[in-house]
């Protein structure tokens, strides 16, 4: 069997194939790609995340983009004429999730800098970024806010194939009260500038939701309090009124559309659960009824806990404000705290990074985070498998490696139980069928 390494720039897309995991080390491997139907995939070790549970000498079935077998090696009927792919000392797993990035936005571009930056701009950054994320081994994210619909442009480019990516959900511009988070405060009255999600009032913020649907947003996020990298608001500060909030979500609801919400403050957390958002985006200022009302009504937290680590080690490089460095001094840790408290309580976690705060591509550098902090490392994995999928209302078809599921599939070196930061090392990964990375295990 002859090994093989995917060239990224001309071969994604292809259903690849010959590869052998030698043990011996090497940068890179000799280049043959081989087009073929079905494809099997073996590995030391595959992670169940529907159970929890760790499944050794594993293989993986994929016909075309489907995954048709999963389990033991020795258990499943292995088609002999499929393309065979051993990774060796590895352990599979499904494409990971990330629900909170902002694919368009340059971490190196903060504060004042971003005034620079313009729509088309945005837009072809947003290709590198796409690709920088797939190759981390997210293969499905969740984009939170982009000005000028520019994800729903990277959206389409990547299901045409014009460009490599992850599969996304996105949602147009963030929407928000006026001199809120997701308003651009950075300018002087005169300019009488306001960002386009700006809405204010039940019957403006539903007219908004239907714009962003019109536009081709998939899914709806709002800023229910004020923000650490905004100018001029107060974390903790709730911005929407319940009123608002209900009005907001039930036209998202209408439409099919799950609905995130930025949250830091403890009221506007426990208002946005009330007004029956999917997930609550930070949660960084929790109390004892939040975490109730989080479990009573099934709702989903996405805590970004690695992120301050960036903002406060590179921010003000970046061009981070002072204003918004003071506040994360003061909400990260107790984010972070906070975090073990949802964890220990049970409440719905799924994984959102905030990546476009900080570099894309570190996105997996929370996974050792999340067990710092209080999961299991199944726990994590899992946040950012079945339940990320399980949210977005895809689990039918992405989250885990079972029969019937898309084929969505990473892999990397070693065990991550043991360590979660070979989670940082993803060194094969499939979208959709096709292998678009594949290095020496």
């Amino acid at each position: 069997m002859k090994s093989l390494m995917i060239d990224l720039a001309t071969k994604i897309g292809s259903r690849v194939a010959a590869f052998s995991t030698a043990a011996v080390a090497v940068a890179s491997l000799s280049i043959t790609a081989v087009v073929a139907d079905t494809i099997v995939l073996t590995a030391d070790r595959m992670i169940d995340v529907n159970n929890g549970r760790v499944i050794t000498q594993a293989a993986i079935v994929v016909n075309d983009n489907i995954i048709t077998a999963s389990g033991k090696a020795n258990t499943l009927n292995l088609p002999a004429d499929a393309t065979r792919v051993d990774l060796g000392d590895a352990t599979l797993m499904p494409g990971l999730m990330d629900m909170h990035v902002h694919l368009t936005s340059d971490a190196t571009q903060h504060g004042y800098k971003r005034l620079e930056v313009s729509l088309p701009r945005a837009t072809i950054t947003g290709v590198k970024h796409a690709k920088q994320t797939l190759e981390a081994g997210f293969t499905t994210v969740r984009n939170v806010g982009a000005p000028g619909f520019t994800d729903v442009a990277l959206k389409d480019a990547i299901n045409a194939g014009d460009i490599p990516g992850p599969r996304m959900f996105v949602a147009g511009p963030s929407l928000g009260v006026t001199g809120g988070h997701c308003d651009n405060n950075l300018l002087p009255f005169e300019y009488k500038h306001y960002s386009e999600g700006v809405a204010d009032g039940p019957w403006e913020v539903r007219k908004k939701v239907r714009r962003n649907i019109k536009y081709g947003a998939t899914v709806i996020k709002f800023c229910a309090t004020g923000g650490v990298l905004s100018k001029g608001t107060k974390v903790g500060a709730q911005q929407y009124s319940l009123e608002e909030m209900k009005a907001l979500v039930e036209e998202a609801h209408l439409r099919g559309l799950t609905v995130a919400t930025h949250a830091h403050g403890t009221s506007g957390i426990k208002d946005a659960i009330r007004a029956g958002v999917d997930s609550v985006e930070h949660v960084s200022l929790l109390d004892d009824e939040a975490i109730a009302l989080a479990k009573e009504h099934g709702t989903y937290f996405s805590m970004d806990i690695y992120v301050t680590e960036y903002i406060l080690g590179e921010g003000e490089k970046a061009g981070i404000l002072e204003e918004s460095l003071n506040k994360e001094r003061k909400v990260g840790k107790l984010q972070r705290e906070n975090f073990a408290k949802a964890v220990n309580a049970g409440v719905n976690m799924v994984f959102g990074s905030d990546a476009g705060v900080y570099p894309h591509g570190d996105n997996p550098k929370q996974f050792a985070r999340m067990v710092t902090f209080g999961m299991t490392p199944m726990q994590a994995i899992q946040a950012a498998t079945i339940n990320s999928a399980t949210l977005l209302k895809q689990s039918s078809t992405l989250g885990s490696l079972d029969e019937g599921k898309l084929a969505d599939i990473v892999a990397v070196p070693g065990n991550p139980l043991e360590d979660m930061s070979r989670m940082e090392d993803v060194h094969f990964v499939m979208k959709d069928g096709a292998i678009v990375k594949s290095l020496a295990m």
